[in-house]
């Protein structure tokens, strides 16, 4: 019924496929022998734990907040310094992080940094109003650097008004091929900001539990995890694997079709509508909320309303004219969808609204 009346403007998630050069090169992507020989140098199973951060760790973090606000990166000292604090407070955070409402859910940020801006303008200020972002910070848009750095900012300052989980691009692998590890050398002429990064990245949570009702978490449902004890008990401080419950959590994906399917992605599984419906009333849920998929209207809801969609990087690589959307949960679990398009940007020429031909 909500993509009838939506006339043809939105772009169904699970209707969309990658054409097979596309499906091959990520299926690339997930080989360790397709990337540069380097990466099994700093591509450790556990990262070493970083140091408990000091009682004074509030120190500054307002004036590096205000910085970064106009777009200007830190300093490398101040983002390692940054990270070292931040996983002091992810290491304690759960599999399945508990969030009281109200709460406002949003999708796939990808670099867009004045796109991130305008939500915080249209949702409310942190800690005004307590977010949970779905994973996706980085990659394709042209400031990762500082849209990392002013989430995890924000963590660190405000560790009880944001929730911040781990997308399939928060991965050592894929930034190397997506333009985070490039943008990092850009800005500071060394790796070392990527490496900070990408270290903290392997001790962000996977999913997070909207008052014990809405599973939230960046990709989908894995054919080995039924309940969310099983989540509970995964090791999730390493990096991505290639395969298994951590992958699928990241990379799955809803679909039209029943059961399980093989993803075009080459990583995670599709799961049709019976899969979602019996994950929902196996664990008392009355939804799964997730992102990792471009919809043309920032929101889809699918499966007869047991799984919503939402992507809040509005015109997606400044070329694909969707709008975002950010999911507003208030203190009576009533949803209520923002949606917003893209902040003003000077020299860039107006992008034509259209479905793209697939996912990029």
């Amino acid at each position: 019924r909500h993509r009838a009346a939506l006339g043809g403007r939105y772009l169904v998630a699970g209707d969309c496929r990658h054409p097979p050069d596309l499906a091959s090169a990520n299926r690339g992507v997930l080989r360790r022998s397709w990337l540069p020989s380097f990466v099994s140098n700093i591509w450790p199973r556990r990262p070493p734990r970083m140091a408990t951060p000091p009682l004074d760790h509030y120190k500054d973090i307002d004036a590096q907040i205000d910085q970064l606000l106009q777009c200007k990166p830190l300093s490398e000292a101040e983002v390692q310094a940054l990270c070292v604090k931040a996983q002091g407070i992810f290491v304690e955070e759960s599999n399945v992080q508990p969030v009281k409402c109200p709460v406002t859910v949003c999708g796939d940020i990808h670099g867009q940094f004045q796109d991130l801006v305008e939500l915080f303008r249209i949702g409310g200020n942190c800690p005004d109003t307590n977010y949970l972002f779905m994973g996706d910070y980085v990659d394709r848009g042209y400031h990762s650097v500082e849209t990392a750095s002013l989430l995890v900012a924000l963590k660190v300052r405000y560790r009880d008004r944001i929730t911040i989980l781990r997308g399939n691009h928060e991965s050592r692998q894929i930034t190397q091929v997506y333009g985070f590890y490039d943008e990092c050398l850009r800005k500071y002429g060394t790796a070392n900001v990527w490496k900070y990064f990408t270290d903290l990245f392997d001790y962000l949570p996977l999913t997070a539990l909207v008052e014990n009702q809405i599973f939230c978490l960046h990709g989908g449902l894995s054919p080995t995890l039924d309940t969310l004890d099983h989540i509970r008990g995964l090791d999730r401080v390493q990096e991505v694997p290639h395969e298994g419950p951590m992958c699928d959590l990241l990379w799955s994906d809803p679909d039209d079709r029943c059961g399980w399917g093989i993803s075009p992605r080459g990583a995670g599984y599709t799961f049709g509508q019976d899969i979602s419906e019996h994950f929902n009333q196996a664990n008392g849920l009355s939804l799964v909320a997730r992102a990792h998929q471009l919809v043309m209207e920032g929101y889809n809801w699918c499966h007869d309303q047991n799984v919503v969609t939402i992507f809040s990087a509005p015109n997606y690589c400044y070329r694909c004219g969707n709008m975002a959307a950010i999911m507003e949960v208030d203190e009576t679990m009533v949803k209520t969808f923002s949606q917003f398009d893209p902040a003003p940007r000077r020299g860039e020429p107006e992008v034509t609204r259209r479905t793209p031909d697939y996912f990029l």
